[in-house]
């Protein structure tokens, strides 16, 4: 007599991919970010701005940009913390890459005359309509 199996259970929710490709999206973020003394070097010493007191404070800043500040948390860590652990491995490196873009852009507009190039453009957060449901 066979006893027939009982089919497999699926588990409901997200699937490994779904999990994955927020963290692999602020993984491509994170690389494409120059570091703040990178970007002061690729800046034109012709330009009008170049010699303003603001200017040569952020230039003055840039290479000890992250001096003193805690790394983001790696991926071995966060692979070690469990399941949200990637997660929170990429919001780290995604904080640290837009704060380098923040501050390049800062530099950028004490610095140079010409327009802000499209990479730099920060988008402004605004708050939701009244009545919507943030998720």
């Amino acid at each position: 007599m066979v006893i027939p199996r009982p089919a497999p259970m699926r588990r409901a929710g997200r699937t490994a991919s779904a999990r994955i490709a927020p963290a692999l999206a602020a993984l491509a973020l994170a690389g494409c970010t120059a570091t703040p003394a990178e970007f002061a070097a690729s800046l034109s010493p012709q330009d009008p701005k170049w010699q303003t007191p603001q200017c040569l404070q952020m230039r003055a800043a840039a290479p000890n940009f992250e001096a003193g500040k805690r790394p983001p948390m790696g991926w071995g860590t966060g692979v070690l913390l469990g399941p949200y652990g990637l997660a929170i491995a990429a919001a780290s490196k995604e904080h640290q890459a837009k704060q380098r873009k923040l501050f390049a852009r800062d530099m950028h507009l004490a610095c140079s005359s010409r327009p802000l190039p499209r990479e730099l453009v920060v988008e402004a957060e605004l708050p939701p309509p009244p009545g919507q449901v943030v998720r």
